[in-house]
């Protein structure tokens, strides 16, 4: 069995930039079909030909004779004036440059124009399009695509993909320079320090701060006791020169016993009146930060002297480093955890489509509507694309190509013509014998 024979491709030549060569066997089977027509056509208008001069030397006066002589003449008149018609499409004939011949080498740029106005005015119009596109059911479709897991990993894939190249095309100094005025602007257009003190209510009312403040006593209380000695040293220093060393250590051990067990004692017992104090002072703190005027500019100040640090720079170019790094090691791995949720929601909108038959209704008006858009206000576009595309096709190469397509059956046309010719012939004899 015979393999089948590869299908043409239609990829502009990157040679002469018209229309690809189709592969070499396609090639080789149309031109020797092309020539197999051409060889059937030239033998009917031969064997008219034929018969006419064998009629006309040797058929004598005899009735059947004229007859056939009027079916050969008007099959070589048939057959000659379809070849000259089917090669004036594609050369001049017999290389002679009369008029209206070689019509697709000398008329390509017309019919590439007039080729776009009729696609455009036939097929890409406004209800056209959308009448196609909604009976198509596209959310339906679409659907029924996205829910498949394979493709769902392959457009989670390609919008990790493009995400990882969009970030690549951006300069990072202008994302820097961006970010850092997102910050800074959201920072200037809030007040720090009623949101401080916001944040220090809420805490209070909800007695977090009590946990907080047992972590500083605990922590406090490890500190004494794992830095002793070098709080006994500061202290030698600062002792008067006449107090006996004995004393100096008895009353640092003093010192140091009467703080653990007051720690211990806030630690155990939240009422501590020590701890009471506190809270006062962080409602306080919290009271002022809210509503007075001093603590609220002097908030702002500490806001602009954080702000024109240069670490705050360095703080963002980081955060913008650290998602490159991480966007494109999560696009390189298919099992990345941020690859998996993107599947996940692709999926997820599958089914929600087909759940909502009310959605994918809606998905196919955007998309009939989008379409209806482009086609309206992109008309001349489309004309331009079809016209370009084909202007730029080499006109010889162009008509060659088409022969080869188009040939075979426009040989055809030369074989009937002989034949219609020939019936022609033979019955305008028969009414002229008739009205003799």
């Amino acid at each position: 069995m015979t393999a089948p024979t590869p299908a043409p491709s239609s990829a502009p030549s990157p040679e002469t930039g018209g229309p690809a060569l189709p592969p070499v066997t396609a090639q080789a089977e149309r031109k020797r079909r092309l020539a197999v027509m051409k060889r059937r056509a030239s033998l009917f208008l031969l064997g008219a030909s034929a018969v006419f001069v064998v009629v006309t030397v040797w058929g004598g006066d005899a009735t059947w004779a004229g007859y056939v002589q009027a079916a050969a003449e008007g099959g070589m008149v048939g057959g000659l004036a379809d070849w000259f018609a089917v090669t004036a499409l594609f050369r001049h004939p017999l290389g002679i440059p009369i008029p209206h011949t070689a019509i697709i080498v000398e008329r390509k740029d017309q019919f590439a124009e007039t080729l776009g106005e009729f696609i455009q005015d036939a097929f890409l119009t406004p209800d056209a399009v959308t009448s196609r596109i909604r009976a198509a059911n596209v959310g339906d479709r679409v659907a029924a695509w996205l829910v498949d897991p394979a493709n769902a990993a392959r457009v989670s894939a390609e919008v990790m993909d493009g995400a990882v190249q969009v970030s690549d095309l951006v300069r990072d100094e202008d994302v820097h320079r961006v970010l850092q005025g997102v910050v800074r602007d959201r920072l200037e257009t809030v007040p720090v320090a009623p949101m401080a003190g916001r944040a220090l209510d809420f805490l209070i009312r909800d007695g977090r701060h009590q946990q907080a403040l047992s972590v500083a006593i605990r922590e406090l209380d490890r500190y004494l006791l794992d830095h002793g000695a070098e709080l006994r040293a500061q202290l030698g220093t600062k002792s008067p020169w006449w107090l006996p060393g004995a004393a100096e250590d008895r009353l640092f051990e003093r010192l140091m016993e009467g703080a653990h067990t007051l720690l211990q004692a806030m630690l155990v017992d939240e009422g501590h009146h020590l701890r009471r104090r506190f809270e006062e002072r962080l409602a306080q703190l919290a009271q002022d930060l809210q509503h007075d005027e001093a603590y609220r500019e002097r908030g702002e100040e500490l806001k602009a002297e954080l702000l024109a640090q240069p670490q705050v720079g360095e703080w963002v170019a980081a955060l913008w480093t650290d998602a490159k790094t991480q966007l494109r090691s999560q696009a390189a791995d298919p099992d990345s955890d941020l690859r998996r949720r993107l599947t996940d929601v692709v999926i997820a909108t599958g089914e929600r489509l087909q759940r909502e038959p009310e959605l994918a209704a809606r998905l196919d008006d955007a998309v009939a509507t989008g379409a209806a858009y482009l086609v309206e206000h992109f008309h001349g576009e489309i004309v331009g694309l079809v016209a370009g595309t084909i202007e730029r096709w080499d006109a010889e190469e162009t008509a060659e190509r088409l022969e080869l397509l188009l040939g075979p059956d426009l040989q055809f046309i030369r074989i009937n013509g002989t034949v219609v010719g020939a019936l022609a012939g033979l019955t305008l004899h028969g009414f002229a014998q008739i009205l003799a």
